[in-house]
């Protein structure tokens, strides 16, 4: 088992900068990578970003490339989410997900194991 807790969100102005943590905890040696989602109101979870536990790989959706950074600190079994230049449409509840088996789908939530609560961000315009 993996907990995964979040923290960080809140509400911030447009134009802004947000740091989102993600503490996992338990069995972490046996995580592949770790995910940041989020779910926007009223739709769907959608990828953000992901980052290999071991390589320090990444993958970024499209819509976030140039705005959102993705890190980890191995020895603090945390991971990251800089959130830059913030949009109104940026406000969502943003969870973080941690996958055990090795693949080549970090970008699919399908294929992860755990989950955390969700940390909500909100921009104001």
């Amino acid at each position: 088992q993996v907990q995964l807790v979040e923290s960080g969100g809140g509400l911030v102005q447009a134009g802004g900068s947000l740091r989102l943590s993600c503490a996992a905890s338990g069995r972490t040696f046996s995580t592949y990578a770790m995910g940041w989602f989020r779910q926007p109101p009223g739709k769907e979870r959608e990828f953000v970003a992901a980052i290999t536990w071991s390589g320090g790989s990444t993958l970024y959706a499209d819509s976030v490339k140039g705005q959102l950074t993705i890190s980890r600190d191995n020895a603090k079994n945390t991971v990251y989410l800089q959130l830059n230049r913030l949009k109104p449409e940026d406000t969502a509840v943003y969870y973080c997900a941690a996958v055990q088996r090795r693949t080549s789908n970090i970008g699919n939530r399908i294929v992860y194991d755990y989950w955390g609560q969700g940390t909500q961000v909100t921009v104001s315009s």
